[in-house]
């Protein structure tokens, strides 16, 4: 029998920083694994997938 694990995130950005020459914005993301009640605080997205990705992975 193949059972499916299941791992749901909740992804929230925020605007840390606005950088006043560029304008360009730096980010918060906090990552939510809802099976583990488990918050992460994040500079990039590229962290916060990686975050999740090692999550599902371990499923």
């Amino acid at each position: 029998m193949d059972t499916k694990q299941i791992a749901s995130f909740v992804v929230r950005f925020q605007v840390a920083a606005v950088e006043k020459e560029t304008g360009n914005k730096q980010w918060r993301i906090k990552v939510t694994h809802v099976q583990e009640d488990r918050e992460t605080l994040f500079e990039s997205i590229e962290e916060a997938m990686s975050f999740m990705k090692e999550i599902a992975e371990e499923s």
